[in-house]
């Protein structure tokens, strides 16, 4: 971790926040860390207030590559990206000089709206009707068409993400060691008349997969990236592939995923 010394911390301008990481940042000056106030400077962001706060470091600072992340949750919330505590932060400073540490890769989705804007998610992307009716999606696999989807909408998850939206409608949670994505339905018709696979799907890292929106006057779909929702507007298709680009995180070697996700659900 030598040539790795320059922190920048995400976290809520809170006044009582603000107290409570004095002593973490006099400990990591303390131990040789700088702590810069730009990010493109730093070799290691670390967000602090559990999972949200995660996704939105990683957003903010556009997904990059060349540098290390790790997050700290506070007392009240919870992280699966989070391996370290606010309430005992020296731990983290302790693991770093210690090299009890090391770094995992994480998979990222692409997604490219209506074939001109293109962004990444960590977690998933959705495609939800905002209406009092069902949006009407017609879904291809590798340019072939799979199904006509209706319903309330779609999630695509990475693995990591599958623990989060894609969990609570009844995804399987997937290991992240797995170079693959999912695609989870939320409310979907399935009756005489229309039909859906009616469980979710995974797919492999060489897939490509298109959502096709019927314009039927369900024309401005919500689409939630992470934690954050698109703007409005007409969007006629996505198109999702599994990015060649991984998220490096800071985790502590004796916590593997499944471990979190046992103390997390179980």
């Amino acid at each position: 971790m030598d040539n790795r010394r320059n922190l920048y911390f995400y976290y809520p301008r809170e006044e009582e926040l603000e107290k409570q990481m004095q002593p973490l940042f006099a400990l990591a000056k303390e131990n040789g860390f700088t702590i810069v106030d730009d990010d493109k400077q730093a070799n290691i962001i670390i967000s602090v207030g559990g999972d949200g706060a995660f996704l939105q470091a990683v957003r903010k600072t556009g997904f990059r590559q060349d540098c290390l992340y790790t997050g700290i949750a506070r007392s009240n919330e919870a992280g699966l990206y989070c391996d370290f505590s606010l309430d005992h932060f020296d731990e983290m400073v302790n693991s770093m000089m210690n090299e009890e540490i090391e770094v995992r890769r994480f998979p990222i989705i692409d997604v490219l709206i209506n074939g001109e804007t293109r962004f990444q998610c960590l977690n998933e992307a959705s495609i939800r009707s905002p209406l009092i009716k069902t949006i009407v999606i017609d879904v291809f696999i590798d340019d072939n068409h799979f199904e006509t989807f209706r319903g309330d909408g779609l999630i695509v998850a990475t693995p990591t993400g599958s623990t989060g939206y894609n969990k609570s409608t009844h995804g399987a949670v997937v290991d992240p060691k797995l170079p693959c994505f999912q695609v989870t339905e939320l409310a979907s018709l399935n009756n005489n008349r229309y039909r859906t696979l009616g469980s979710s799907f995974i797919l492999d890292k060489e897939r490509t997969l298109r959502l096709e929106v019927i314009q039927d006057g369900n024309d401005y779909p919500i689409v939630g990236l992470d934690n954050e929702a698109y703007s409005v507007r007409n969007i006629k298709d996505l198109t999702f592939t599994l990015s060649e680009n991984r998220i490096k995180l800071v985790k502590l070697k004796n916590n593997s995923f499944w471990d979190r996700v046992q103390r997390t659900f179980l």
